[in-house]
């Protein structure tokens, strides 16, 4: 059996190894694939396994190349693999949940933590000299914000957002919650589900944690903005189009928003006219939240188990 990984580099740029896949049969893996037709058609030739993370997986893919059987997607996001013809075409379509809950949770709160102290900023002013040069024992460029007694609102409260507020109560920080499906046990003292217009109005610090839907692609724009708190932080570790990047920019150069620090955006890799380049107190990291090695070992363990338990016939993590 021959099994084809289409764009293997981001998962394994050499620290792990396909070994657990390879016990299924012959593999080949690509570091990167172009995204035309012909030569994602040519690398999967006959191959009955294929794997995929951003290659787009189309209906002209898939009717040029029959003898797949199986395609799993080595992320969660499975919008690159047209589903409706996969499931008219009787392929089994599978993605990884909850590999990376806990590094998620965790960058977002690197990112919260950079927006309130510039620790980056202040070590690089400290190596070119200013603080050799300051008259002061101390200095800083930047305001320095505590995070204790302020409200965080999450948009989207599934496992990420539910490891985003254990992160946050310790450091004294109540929260406030929107999510469509609300589970009322997850609620306690200092965490309840609010409506979005409550949570945009009474949320020092917002932080996405949603999937993109129509219902939330750009669900931050300046109609959103405008019902913030002046001076909102706002993080993003989830999807780029959630957010109106030219409001965001806008509302950064005004001073409406205080900070923002995003993982994802709109076109990635980045373009060099993306508006969020030239705002004001904007992060922004190249995709990364997901990517320690602890995630990216467990994603391709239940990558292995999805393949393996495709091959037994009893498939799990199905999407189609």
């Amino acid at each position: 059996m021959d099994i084809v990984v289409l764009d293997g580099y981001t998962l394994n740029p050499g620290d792990l190894n396909w070994d657990g896949i390879k016990q299924f049969g012959n593999l080949t893996v690509y570091d990167r694939t172009d995204f035309s037709v012909d030569n994602i058609v040519n690398r999967i030739g006959s191959a009955e396994i294929i794997f995929t993370n951003k290659t787009p997986i189309s209906k002209d893919v898939m009717i040029k190349v029959p003898s797949v059987k199986y395609i799993g997607v080595l992320a969660t996001g499975y919008n690159i693999v047209d589903i409706k013809s996969a499931k008219e075409l009787g392929k089994t379509v599978t993605n990884i949940p909850s590999y990376g809950t806990t590094a998620v949770a965790q960058f977002t709160f690197a990112l919260l933590l950079e927006l309130c102290h510039h620790i980056g900023d202040h070590s690089e002013a400290v190596k070119k000299g200013a603080w050799s040069k300051s008259p002061d024992f101390c200095f800083w460029n930047y305001p320095l914000i505590e995070l204790s007694g302020k409200i965080m609102g999450l948009i989207g409260f599934g496992r990420i957002g539910q490891a985003t507020a254990k992160i946050a109560q310790p450091f004294g920080l109540e929260v406030m919650v929107y999510d469509i499906h609300q589970n009322k046990e997850l609620e306690n003292e200092n965490c309840k589900y609010v409506s979005l217009d409550v949570l945009f109005r009474g949320s020092d610090i917002i932080s996405l944690h949603c999937p993109l839907l129509e219902s939330t692609k750009e669900i931050i724009n300046k109609n959103s903005i405008a019902d913030m708190k002046d001076g909102v932080l706002i993080i993003n570790t989830s999807r780029g189009p959630l957010i109106n990047e030219i409001d965001l920019c806008n509302a950064l150069n005004a001073g409406k928003v205080g900070g923002a620090a995003v993982d994802v955006v709109s076109v990635e890799p980045i373009k060099d006219d993306n508006p969020l380049l030239k705002a004001n107190n904007c992060l922004i990291t190249p995709h990364i939240a997901w990517a320690p090695k602890e995630s990216r070992l467990r994603l391709m363990n239940i990558a292995v188990d999805n393949l393996r338990a495709f091959l037994k016939g009893e498939s799990i993590n199905v999407v189609c």
